[in-house]
């Protein structure tokens, strides 16, 4: 039987946060995560969203006193008090193939979250939509791109066996070079110039100013993702925290606004897919090499993740979200790389599914959120 510890101090945190990279050591498509980035996403005080939600991390151990698992418990209080639900959250979540294993691990997170007055457990969610979230359940040909899950095939037989159906999937589509359609490209040109006698410019961020455009596009990302399943607004310390994230692989070649009379009402931004260096450093550890790998591979990198795009309310459907997609391409052709992911998508949101595979995007991979009742 596994035994099941609650993390609550340094070296626990080091185990939960290391576990991962013995279970996928022979794995040829594993990306390690950063280790300090974990280390402060997982240490309250450290992560914005600590100031108002909290998690509850578990370790299993096998009769070796060697870790075989680990998940996160977590109440997300935005989400909660946004939907007016008792709805938690179980994240991080990593097992051998084991349902022993498995079923202890989750039934941990489901009685931590019951006893805190939650009605429903969900996941995989790191803290939110807004955070990694979803299980890999189609497309295991590859590593993943900048800030997707992965995961064995094996953990949708664990959940389900525990209980848990399907809530929603995720979508994540794939262009390579040479094939797909570049007629936004083609078009460019004539639709900014429709848009500029409504005074619409498409521009780049302006990395000097990245304070203040940071600040306007957090309003944006709230008022133009309010409609997806499960979206929370972020904070406002939560979206400085992520957008000084971002910043540090940020390409203005693939981050553009949407801008009418200095309002900033729509926005795109594609990120190099930096887990082609990060898969490369070792335990997700910066020194005593990992640093020089990020430092020296960043200029090699030749893929991108369209991670968002999005034009506010009574803006959409005038050519905007063209434009956006438009000015990628031509970035993307002219740096000439290789491949681009967009995702992740609902499965049912045709507004934004079509558009990415009339431009010849192809569905490559799927992920998962479960739920059940607790």
């Amino acid at each position: 039987m596994a035994k099941i510890v609650a993390v609550s101090d340094k070296k626990l945190l080091k185990a939960f946060i290391d576990f991962p990279h013995e279970l996928y050591k022979n794995d040829p498509y594993y990306v390690p995560e950063l280790f300090i980035a974990q280390r402060d996403m997982l240490t309250p005080g450290k992560h914005p969203f600590y100031d108002h939600s909290r998690i509850q991390l578990f370790l299993a151990y096998n009769d070796e006193q060697k870790p075989v698992g680990r998940i996160a418990a977590i109440i997300n209080g935005n989400h909660n008090n946004t939907k007016n639900v008792k709805e938690g959250f179980f994240g991080f979540f990593d097992s051998i193939d084991d349902k022993q294993v498995s079923q202890a691990l989750l039934s941990a997170a489901q009685n931590w979250l019951k006893e805190n007055g939650q009605t429903k457990i969900m996941g995989p969610v790191n803290f939110s939509t807004n955070d990694i979230c979803g299980l890999l359940i189609e497309g295991y040909d590859g590593p993943p791109v900048a800030m997707m899950p992965y995961n064995a095939p094996y953990y949708l037989d664990l959940l389900e066996d525990f209980g848990f159906e399907k809530k929603v999937d995720l979508r994540a589509y794939r262009y390579t070079a040479g094939h797909y359609n570049d007629r936004a490209v083609q078009l460019l040109d004539g639709l900014e110039n429709r848009l500029q006698r409504s005074e619409i410019i498409i521009r780049k961020i302006n990395l000097k100013k990245f304070k203040e455009e940071a600040a306007a596009l957090r309003e944006v990302y709230n008022k133009a993702w309010d409609k997806n399943l499960g979206f929370v607004p972020m904070t406002d310390k939560e979206f400085d925290y992520t957008a000084n994230d971002l910043k540090l692989v940020l390409d203005t070649d693939f981050c553009y606004i949407a801008e009418q009379k200095g309002k900033i009402i729509g926005f795109a931004l594609a990120i190099p897919d930096i887990n082609q260096i990060l898969i490369k450093i070792k335990r997700g550890r910066l020194f005593p090499t990992g640093l020089l790998k990020l430092l020296l591979g960043k200029k090699k990198i030749n893929g991108i993740r369209i991670l968002l795009l999005g034009v506010i309310d009574g803006y959409r459907k005038l050519g905007i979200e063209a434009c956006l997609y438009g000015r990628i391409i031509k970035a993307f052709k002219a740096r000439d790389f290789k491949y681009a992911e967009a995702s992740w998508t609902l499965e049912d949101n045709e507004m934004v599914n079509r558009p990415i595979e009339n431009i010849g995007g192809k569905l490559y991979r799927k992920y998962r959120i479960l739920e059940k009742a607790i």
